[in-house]
């Protein structure tokens, strides 16, 4: 569910018309949900309990320090896998015992700023980078807990751009290698092996390649603790789909998902953590774009709007569909008719979408793109010296600006000319 609702003929963020917030802020702009926040990190926390758990709200999805203090004030932890990552959890007022450092290429500069400024854990994944943070932690006097991330051979069944969880994958070492590589980790010094992670790709829409994964590390906890290993903790990482089309079947629900860990892990006695990022954030937030133009082809019709492939990638990057509707509601009956729908980018590539029928639309109307608040803002960039989309943040009647649009001053003057030219 999300608070993205029809109210007197406009779409609606809670209890404000995005049509207002488009008049103060311009578009296109993207425009995030705390109720819907707030409910779905519940419905995860409430499909745990009473196992003892915690929440790891992936950052990657949506990084806003705004959202993460939403979220950490719930009583959220932070998945990070970059040191910026970790500084913007940081930044939202979220403790370090909270804060799971992910990410097959950290740097020892990143080991060395998560362990000053506490850390949960680092998960692991390959024996240079255990190593790597061994010796970084016993220069600095200290300890640092891991888990370490096992590739189980598990098809996801998801997008080959977001599966994780096969052998061909870069993520993590492979399952069978196991228990040699907690052998190396229990002999160095630096480190404190505390359990272990698995993650196997993103917008799944099945429970059964999760089922397969949990039981390969529910076998392998046992194989370490009879080799002598404390498994305490299982991180079994986030990847739970959302429905991007209306029309499509919902995948599964947190509380099936949460029945899946108990029947597959449960009986260990392990903390579990998982990482959602998607299904916390995805259908939190919209993209809202106006019309610039309609223009009719030989064959068909362009909406072409002022978002671009540069505020919301997914659709020329992965193939991704979004649902794209009026911000006005079309009258009872109204006919739709089919568009392609683009963006200003000098690239073909620049499509939302192609044949998608929509109302009649023209200049200067709203759409806003739904499911958008994952892996939007975040992938943003400012190709075509176009300015970063600002980020509205809605909390029932209110809203506040999270992320403001650079100017075009603001753009231009972070380039620097040499003293030669």
């Amino acid at each position: 569910m999300d608070h993205f609702l029809y109210r007197s003929g406009t779409l609606h963020a809670e209890d404000v018309a995005l049509s207002d917030i488009a008049r103060v802020v311009g578009t296109p702009f993207y425009c995030y949900s705390t109720a819907t926040l707030t409910r779905h990190y519940q419905l995860f926390t409430e499909a745990l309990s009473p196992m003892p758990h915690l929440v790891c709200f992936a950052i990657k999805s949506l990084s806003n320090v705004a959202v993460l203090k939403t979220l950490g004030q719930l009583g959220a932890g932070m998945d990070v896998v970059s040191a910026g990552e970790y500084l913007r959890a940081k930044a939202a007022g979220v403790p370090g015992d909270r804060i799971v450092f992910s990410g097959v290429g950290k740097t020892r500069e990143e080991m060395r700023l998560a362990l000053e400024g506490g850390i949960r854990q680092f998960n692991v994944e390959s024996e240079p980078e255990m190593r790597a943070l061994s010796e970084v932690a016993t220069a600095m006097g200290t300890r640092a807990p891991i888990a370490i991330r096992v590739n189980p051979d598990v098809d996801a069944r998801t997008h080959e751009k977001i599966a994780t969880g096969k052998s061909e994958n870069k993520f993590g070492i492979p399952i069978a290698r196991a228990s040699a590589v907690y052998a190396e980790a229990a002999r160095l010094p630096g480190l404190e092996v505390m359990g272990i992670d698995v993650h196997i790709g993103s917008q799944l829409t099945e429970l059964e390649p999760f089922e397969q994964a949990y039981l390969k590390v529910a076998d392998l906890t046992r194989r370490l603790r009879a080799e002598g290993h404390d498994i305490r903790r299982l991180d079994l990482g986030g990847g739970l789909g959302i429905p991007y089309s209306r029309s499509n079947e919902a995948p599964p629900l947190p509380t099936d998902y949460g029945a899946l860990i108990k029947r597959t892990v449960g009986d260990l006695g392990c903390e579990i953590e998982i990482e959602p990022g998607r299904l916390i954030a995805g259908n939190s937030g919209v993209l809202v774009s106006r019309v610039i133009y309609v223009k009719n082809g030989e064959d068909r019709d362009f909406l072409i709007l002022d978002a671009a492939m540069n505020d919301l990638v997914r659709p020329s990057m992965y193939g991704a569909h979004h649902d794209i509707v009026a911000v006005e509601e079309p009258a009872p009956g109204a006919e739709p008719r089919p568009y392609d729908v683009v963006g200003p980018v000098c690239e073909t590539g620049d499509t939302f979408a192609k044949g998608r029928a929509l109302p009649d639309l023209a200049e200067n109307d709203l759409v806003a793109f739904r499911s958008a608040g994952a892996y939007g803002a975040v992938m943003a960039s400012e190709y075509n010296t176009r300015p970063l989309v600002p980020e509205v943040l809605v909390h029932g009647d209110h809203y506040a600006v999270i992320r403001a649009r650079p100017t075009f001053d603001e753009i231009v003057s972070r380039d620097t000319i040499p003293e030669w030219l």
